[in-house]
C-alpha cells in the first residue's frame, strides 16, 4: 500500500521534530516579519505564486530575497503556490537531464531544510504541468515584440552577443512568467526589484486578453515587494549574488560548512578603506556586506554601522561570518538529515504535482472556452 504525504511528514516531523527547523532564529525571522505580512491583509480565497530556478544549489541572496518570504506567507490564510521554474532555467544555463534532476531535487531538498512545509503549500515542477507552455504560446500571440524587447533584463543579457547567441527563450522569458502566474488566477506575487517590469507586462497582458476576448476572466496579480536590498556577489559587487556564477566564491550556498563561509566572506571584495560604512554607489563591497550582517541579525544598515563604528573591514567581516554561521547552520542540519529521508522529495513534487495541475488544467479549460466561444462568435 503507498505511502501518503502526510505519513512520510509525520515521520520526519516526529524524527528530530522537524529537524529543529523551529528554532529561534527562524521564529525571530517570522515575527520580525509579521507586522509587514499582517499590512497585506491577505485572505483564504487569495493566491500566491513565486517560482525559483534550479540552476543550482539556493545561496543567502536566495533565502533573503526570496525563501524566507516564502515560509513568512505559510502564517497567512492565503493559498500558496511555488514552482521549481525549471524550463525558465534553459534560457541561461543548458544542461543534461541528469543534472537538471539532480539540481531539483537539491533545490527542493534545501527549500524543506529551510522551513518549507509541502502540507501548508503547492511545490512542484514547472516542466511537469504542460498548461505553462500551453498558455505561454497564446499569450505570446497577443504580444507585440517591441513590449518584449523594451524589457530591461533583456537589454542586459542580450548586450553584445550575436544573433546566434540570442535565443528567442531569452527574449519571451517575461511571457512564460505571466503564464506561470496567471495560469493560477493569481492575487499576489513576492519580487523582487528586478521583477517589476515583467509583472507590469503580465497586468498588460490581462488587459489585453481581456479586451481582446471581451471578458474579465483574467486578473491583474499584485505585487508583493521585498524588504531586504539585492544581495550582490561576493567578489563582484556590481553584479547580483547569482547561482549560476562560475566563481563559487561569489557567494554563500545554504549547505556550506563553516570554514567554506569564513573563507568567502574573508576573501570577499572591499576596497582600501578599512572603516565599515554604508554607501552602495561609492563602496559596494562593504555595503553588500553591511546589507548581509543587517538582513541576518535582524536590524538596520544604521544600527549595524554604528556597531562596528571604529572597527576594521577584517574584524567586520569575522563577525559577519559568525552571524552567517549560526543562522545557517539549522538549515544544514536539516538537509543533511533529509538526504536520509529516501523517497521524500519524489513525494513532495509528485503531490505538488498532482495539486498543480488540478488548478492549472482547470483553468487552462476556461481559456479555451473562451478563445473558442469568442471566434466561434
Amino acid at each position: 500500500m503507498p505511502i501518503s504525504l502526510h505519513t512520510v511528514i509525520r515521520h520526519v516531523r516526529m524524527s528530530e521534530k522537524r529537524i529543529m527547523l523551529a528554532n529561534s532564529f527562524l521564529q525571530a525571522v517570522r515575527m520580525s516579519s509579521q507586522p509587514h505580512l499582517d499590512k497585506l491583509q491577505l485572505k483564504k480565497d487569495d493566491v500566491i505564486f513565486s517560482g525559483i530556478q534550479p540552476t543550482s544549489k539556493p545561496h543567502i541572496g536566495n533565502y533573503l530575497g526570496a525563501i524566507k518570504r516564502w515560509i513568512e506567507l505559510q502564517d497567512t490564510p492565503a493559498q500558496l503556490i511555488y514552482c521549481i521554474v525549471d524550463l525558465h532555467a534553459l534560457t541561461s544555463v543548458y544542461q543534461n537531464p541528469d543534472s537538471v534532476s539532480y539540481t531539483i531535487k537539491e533545490l527542493t531538498l534545501s527549500l524543506l531544510a529551510c522551513g518549507l512545509d509541502p502540507t501548508r503549500c503547492i511545490l512542484f515542477q514547472q516542466s511537469q504541468i504542460p498548461q505553462h507552455a500551453e498558455l505561454s504560446w497564446m499569450l505570446s500571440c497577443l504580444t507585440p515584440i517591441g513590449w518584449l524587447t523594451r524589457m530591461t533584463q533583456w537589454k542586459t543579457k542580450s548586450q553584445g552577443l550575436s544573433n546566434n547567441n540570442v535565443h528567442v527563450g531569452m527574449l519571451t522569458y517575461p511571457v512564460l512568467m505571466a503564464a506561470d502566474i496567471l495560469l493560477y488566477k493569481t492575487t499576489h506575487v513576492p519580487v523582487g526589484d528586478d521583477q517589476v517590469q515583467h509583472l507590469e507586462l503580465t497586468k498588460t497582458l490581462v488587459r489585453t486578453f481581456n479586451k481582446r476576448y471581451d471578458c474579465q476572466y483574467l486578473t491583474s496579480p499584485n505585487v508583493i515587494m521585498g524588504d531586504v536590498p539585492r544581495v550582490k556577489n561576493l567578489r563582484s559587487p556590481d553584479q547580483k549574488m547569482s547561482k549560476s556564477d562560475k566563481s563559487i566564491l561569489s557567494r554563500i550556498e545554504l549547505t556550506d560548512k563553516p570554514d567554506e563561509i569564513r573563507n568567502k566572506i574573508k576573501r570577499a571584495v572591499t576596497d582600501s578603506n578599512s572603516a565599515i560604512s554604508y554607501d552602495p554607489d561609492l563602496r559596494p563591497g562593504v555595503s553588500n556586506l553591511v546589507t548581509l550582517f543587517s538582513a541576518f541579525n535582524q536590524c538596520t544598515v544604521e544600527e549595524t554601522c554604528k556597531q562596528f563604528e571604529g572597527s576594521n573591514t577584517e574584524q567586520f567581516k569575522e563577525a559577519l561570518a559568525d552571524v552567517i554561521i549560526t543562522c545557517l547552520k539549522p538549515i544544514r542540519e536539516a538537509a543533511y538529515k533529509l538526504q536520509n529521508e529516501h523517497g521524500y522529495i519524489d513525494l513532495v513534487l509528485k503531490e505538488g504535482r498532482e495539486k498543480a495541475l488540478e488548478i492549472a488544467a482547470n483553468n487552462m479549460n476556461k481559456i479555451k472556452s473562451i478563445i473558442l466561444d469568442y471566434s466561434t462568435k
